[in-house]
Protein backbone atom coordinates (compact mmCIF):
# COMPACT_ATOMS: atom_id res chain seq x y z
CA UNK A 1 0.00 0.00 0.00
CA UNK A 2 1.07 3.45 -0.71
CA UNK A 3 0.28 6.54 1.30
CA UNK A 4 -0.98 9.35 -1.26
CA UNK A 5 -2.08 12.61 -0.33
CA UNK A 6 -5.38 13.45 -1.32
CA UNK A 7 -6.78 17.80 -1.48
CA UNK A 8 -10.09 18.44 -0.11
CA UNK A 9 -11.70 21.86 -1.84
CA UNK A 10 -13.18 24.35 0.03
CA UNK A 11 -16.72 23.30 -0.25
CA UNK A 12 -15.78 19.66 0.92
CA UNK A 13 -13.41 20.97 4.22
CA UNK A 14 -16.33 20.74 6.63
CA UNK A 15 -16.87 17.62 6.00
CA UNK A 16 -13.45 16.58 6.70
CA UNK A 17 -12.67 18.40 9.97
CA UNK A 18 -11.64 21.65 8.07
CA UNK A 19 -8.40 19.85 6.85
CA UNK A 20 -7.20 20.90 3.43
CA UNK A 21 -5.27 17.63 2.90
CA UNK A 22 -6.11 14.07 4.21
CA UNK A 23 -3.12 11.50 3.62
CA UNK A 24 -4.62 7.94 3.70
CA UNK A 25 -3.63 4.72 2.10
CA UNK A 26 -4.18 2.45 -0.71
CA UNK A 27 -3.34 0.42 -3.71
CA UNK A 28 -5.61 2.26 -6.11
CA UNK A 29 -8.21 5.19 -5.99
CA UNK A 30 -10.47 3.40 -4.81
CA UNK A 31 -8.78 1.92 -1.74
CA UNK A 32 -7.60 5.38 -0.87
CA UNK A 33 -10.69 6.81 -0.89
CA UNK A 34 -12.58 4.05 0.75
CA UNK A 35 -9.89 4.87 3.80
CA UNK A 36 -11.07 8.05 3.82
CA UNK A 37 -14.18 7.75 4.23
CA UNK A 38 -13.67 4.95 7.35
CA UNK A 39 -13.20 8.60 8.82
CA UNK A 40 -15.32 10.90 6.87
CA UNK A 41 -17.99 8.86 5.94
CA UNK A 42 -19.70 11.92 4.82
CA UNK A 43 -17.42 13.65 2.87
CA UNK A 44 -17.67 10.12 1.24
CA UNK A 45 -21.51 10.52 0.68
CA UNK A 46 -20.56 14.11 -1.39
CA UNK A 47 -17.42 12.24 -3.15
CA UNK A 48 -18.75 8.67 -4.31
CA UNK A 49 -21.83 6.93 -5.34
CA UNK A 50 -23.06 3.80 -3.53
CA UNK A 51 -21.98 2.07 -6.43
CA UNK A 52 -17.83 2.93 -5.09
CA UNK A 53 -17.89 5.62 -8.81
CA UNK A 54 -17.67 9.23 -8.24
CA UNK A 55 -20.58 10.92 -8.36
CA UNK A 56 -20.96 12.86 -11.89
CA UNK A 57 -20.53 16.29 -10.59
CA UNK A 58 -16.82 15.25 -9.26
CA UNK A 59 -13.88 14.94 -10.52
CA UNK A 60 -11.27 12.78 -9.41
CA UNK A 61 -7.29 13.63 -10.32
CA UNK A 62 -4.10 11.89 -10.16
CA UNK A 63 -2.08 14.21 -10.26
CA UNK A 64 -2.90 16.01 -13.94
CA UNK A 65 -5.00 13.41 -15.04
CA UNK A 66 -8.57 12.89 -14.48
CA UNK A 67 -8.72 9.46 -13.39
CA UNK A 68 -11.70 8.64 -15.83
CA UNK A 69 -9.39 8.81 -18.59
CA UNK A 70 -6.92 6.30 -16.54
CA UNK A 71 -8.44 3.41 -14.54
CA UNK A 72 -11.49 4.58 -12.98
CA UNK A 73 -11.04 4.16 -9.13
CA UNK A 74 -8.97 1.14 -10.16
CA UNK A 75 -5.88 3.28 -11.18
CA UNK A 76 -3.19 2.10 -8.92
CA UNK A 77 -1.29 4.92 -6.63
CA UNK A 78 2.21 5.44 -6.23
CA UNK A 79 4.17 6.68 -2.63
CA UNK A 80 3.71 10.21 -2.54
CA UNK A 81 0.78 10.89 -5.21
CA UNK A 82 -1.29 13.73 -5.07
CA UNK A 83 -5.33 13.14 -5.26
CA UNK A 84 -7.18 16.28 -6.13
CA UNK A 85 -10.90 15.83 -5.38
CA UNK A 86 -12.75 18.35 -7.70
CA UNK A 87 -15.98 19.25 -7.57
CA UNK A 88 -18.12 20.72 -10.56
CA UNK A 89 -18.80 24.37 -10.11
CA UNK A 90 -21.59 26.60 -11.39
CA UNK A 91 -19.96 30.09 -12.83
CA UNK A 92 -20.34 32.52 -15.62
CA UNK A 93 -21.53 36.15 -16.43
CA UNK A 94 -25.10 36.30 -15.87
Amino acid sequence: MSSVIVRIPTPLRSFAGGQSEITAEGADVGAVLGAIGADHPELLARIMKDDGQPREFVNIYLGSDNVRTLNGMDTPVSEGDVLSVLPAVAGGAA
